[in-house]
C-alpha cells in the first residue's frame, strides 16, 4: 500500500549477483507472439507475432539494470577477433532452464548463470546468457554449460540462428561464433552492470 506504482522491470529492479540474479521474464516457450519490454513504460507490449514457425525453447527475458554497449561489445570483438561491433543497445538477455512449466511471462525469477552464447546480429553484439532456475530440481545442478546435454544447447543456437530466418534469405540473419562457460558469462554479465551505470547513472 505504501508504494502504489510498479516498478519499472530494467529500472527498477536490483538484479543482485552476477552469481545469482534476478531476472525478468518476456517470453516463455508457448508464446506464438513476440513479446517485450516497453522501455519507456515498462509495461510488456507486443511486438509482432512470430514470423515462423520458431518457438523459444526457454524462459527468456532480461537481467533488469544492464545495457549492451561499449564494454560488452569490446568484449565481444575481443574474443571473436572482429573489430567494428558495438552494443545493441539493450538489457542483457537471458535464457532460464526450469523443468516446470510457466504459463506467461511478466514474472521476475532467481537464476544462476551457466553459460551464454555470443551472438551477433549484424555488427551488433546481442549475447543470450543461459541460466538454470535456483533450486530447479532438474535443472538446479548445472554449474556449467558444459554440464548441460549437446542437444539442449543446440535447440538453443538453433532457436536464435533460425528466429529471423525468412525462407528467401541466402545470408544468415544472426551468427553465433561462441558457446561459453560459466566464468565467460559472469564477466559478460559484469560487463553490462557497467554499461548500464556508464548510460545511466
Amino acid at each position: 500500500m505504501n508504494q502504489p506504482f510498479t516498478a519499472h522491470p530494467w529500472h527498477g529492479i536490483l538484479p543482485g549477483g552476477p552469481e545469482a540474479f534476478t531476472c525478468y521474464i518476456e517470453m516463455v516457450p508457448t508464446d506464438a507472439v513476440k513479446y517485450e519490454l516497453d522501455k519507456e513504460s515498462g509495461l510488456l507490449r507486443v511486438d509482432r507475432p512470430q514470423k515462423f514457425s520458431s518457438v523459444p525453447p526457454t524462459l527468456y527475458g532480461f537481467i533488469p539494470r544492464t545495457y549492451c554497449a561499449e564494454r560488452v561489445a569490446a568484449r565481444c570483438a575481443e574474443r571473436v577477433n572482429r573489430p567494428g561491433i558495438v552494443g545493441d543497445g539493450d538489457p542483457l538477455d537471458v535464457c532460464v532452464l526450469t523443468e516446470k512449466p510457466i504459463s506467461h511471462g511478466n514474472l521476475l525469477v532467481t537464476a544462476v548463470p551457466i553459460g551464454g552464447l555470443r551472438m551477433l546480429d549484424g555488427n551488433e553484439a546481442d549475447d543470450k546468457i543461459v541460466a538454470v532456475m535456483k533450486n530447479d530440481n532438474v535443472y538446479g545442478a548445472y554449474k556449467d554449460i558444459l554440464d548441460a546435454p549437446t542437444a539442449l544447447v543446440d535447440r538453443l543456437r538453433h532457436y536464435f540462428l533460425t528466429y529471423k530466418q525468412s525462407p528467401d534469405m541466402t545470408k544468415p540473419a544472426t551468427e553465433i561464433p561462441e558457446v561459453y562457460g560459466r566464468e565467460e558469462a559472469l564477466e559478460v554479465i559484469r560487463r553490462s552492470l557497467e554499461d548500464y551505470r556508464a548510460k545511466f547513472p
